[in-house]
């Protein structure tokens, strides 16, 4: 069976191919994994579809292991398909797309002259890119003339250093960054890092000038579950297509970024234009809460439990009449209520998320959502209960059955380097948290005490929450009840 090329497009397909491949390049993605190509490749597939866009984007990897991806796209023409699957309005949906966008792929570690190249090309505007949190930070490197930088920001503060000397330093010849890593204000951060290779490397002042007031380091929010290249399914898709796909991709239909600028940079990167879920904001504070109390709120408030009960994934869990029904309970009534934006707006983000949920085509296990859900219950759950008791409210009933089945899902025994529970019917699994933290749970849990005083302990450890939530009123009384409860298998 022929591997994916030109030769194998139709018509219209080719003539896609073509005009990507001739246009400018305007973009520089630095980022070759599943998430960029199911997200911003395919957004500016949509917009090249519609005639908005008329750049191209030149592809490379932050990471010299990212080789072997590298190649086998550039085999493939940069051509590569996109399979998106999922529930649209309650409706199962499954698209295949052919995404043409890419008029260079190749590896900037073997060819570091061409990514300077295309660095001092005036037709480049944009930087986006995706190098996972650990690449987005300063790690002092030294600057040999004509080496590869190693570090993401370091290859930038280098190629921007390259483009002033060889532009003038023209603040029209400024470029846009849009940082796709999952980091709080990545803009901001990855500025800060640039700035700091340029201080290590002594480079001009007049060029620092340059990077601040004619270059942009966007903050974005990105929003989609890209789930890749899929094992089980490629080969009867490829025996089916007539063609095989090295560089196979999948993702959900649900989109969403939320990138700090000001609307009219629509008119330069379309994607709203394009009909896409993309938001010029003001603040980017605001779609982080949504996301955090919410999406991430629900994940963390769901977990413990459902793994308590023996459910192993997401879907199955909201599929369960009494667990669906208790999370989207707790989200409406509980979660929503105390979240300072427009509730029509978070009622619709909500529905949205019940619908990621019960993606059939999705396994998203609650083991690896409740891995360290002892901090992202600090991030994520414990605000919105504070919110309740500021205003000298109790806290919400299924808030205090989450947090309860939290606590109950600590209660580990220590065995070599694993800290071990067990189900609510005695089977045996692996919390993933951190060892103080969990140790201190089990120290609480491991005294022979009545259930309210075993409460007041938990909840007494302030290295574990922050604060000393013992001595919210009427708390812990509300989480012995709930572990109570637990135990006799109330859930909602």
């Amino acid at each position: 069976m022929r591997q994916l090329d030109r030769s194998l497009l139709n018509d219209s397909q080719r003539q896609a191919l073509d005009a990507a491949q001739e246009s400018p390049v305007t973009v520089l993605q630095v980022g070759e994994g599943n998430f960029l190509r199911g997200f911003f490749d395919w957004m500016i597939h949509r917009c090249r579809e519609q005639g908005l866009f008329g750049g191209s984007i030149a592809l490379t990897q932050p990471r010299p292991q990212g080789q072997a991806k590298i190649e086998k796209l550039a085999a493939q023409d940069g051509l590569y398909t996109l399979v998106t699957r999922g529930l649209e309005s309650g409706e199962q949906v499954e698209r295949k797309e052919t995404v043409s966008v890419f008029s260079a792929v190749f590896d900037p570690y073997g060819d570091w002259q061409r990514l300077i190249a295309l660095a001092e090309s005036p037709s480049l505007r944009f930087v986006v890119s995706n190098t996972t949190e650990a690449g987005l930070v300063y790690k002092p490197e030294p600057l040999n003339e004509g080496e590869p930088i190693q570090s993401f920001p370091g290859k930038i503060a280098w190629l921007l250093y390259r483009r002033y000397a060889a532009l003038g330093g023209a603040k029209a010849s400024g470029l846009i960054f849009l940082p796709c890593e999952l980091l709080e204000r990545n803009g901001d951060e990855l500025k800060r890092c640039v700035l700091q290779y340029c201080e290590q490397w002594s480079l001009p002042e007049a060029f620092k000038h340059w990077v601040l007031t004619s270059n942009r380091f966007l903050n974005s929010l990105v929003d989609r579950i890209v789930t890749g290249y899929p094992e089980d399914q490629a080969e009867s898709w490829f025996a089916g297509w007539g063609y095989r796909d090295a560089m196979l991709n999948t993702a959900e239909p649900y989109h969403f970024w939320a990138i700090e600028a000001e609307p009219e940079l629509d008119e330069e990167l379309p994607l709203r234009r394009a009909g896409l879920n993309v938001q010029w904001v003001d603040d980017l504070g605001p779609y982080q809460l949504r996301k955090v109390r919410i999406l991430n709120g629900a994940h963390t408030l769901m977990a413990p439990l459902a793994l308590l009960h023996g459910f192993r994934i997401v879907r199955e869990t909201m599929e369960n009449p009494r667990f669906g029904r208790f999370v989207r309970d707790a989200v409406e009534q509980d979660i929503v209520p105390v979240v300072p934006l427009a509730a029509e707006e978070l009622t619709a983000f909500a529905a949205s998320v019940y619908e990621r949920f019960l993606n059939p085509f999705i396994d998203h296990r609650l083991a690896d959502i409740a891995m360290n859900s002892l901090s992202k219950f600090k991030a994520r759950l414990l605000p919105t209960m504070s919110a309740y008791v500021d205003r000298g409210d109790d806290v919400p009933y299924r808030l205090v059955q989450a947090f309860a089945g939290l606590l109950r899902y600590c209660k580990v025994v220590r065995e070599g380097d694993a800290f071990m529970g067990r189900t609510l019917a005695g089977a045996a699994y692996e919390v993933r948290d951190d060892a103080a933290s969990l140790a201190a749970i089990a120290q609480a849990w491991s005294a022979e005490q009545p259930v309210e005083e075993t409460a007041a302990a938990l909840l007494a450890l302030t290295d574990v929450w922050g604060k000393d939530l013992s001595a919210v009123t009427g708390l812990a009384k509300q989480v012995a009840a709930s572990l109570s409860e637990l135990e006799a298998g109330a859930v909602g």
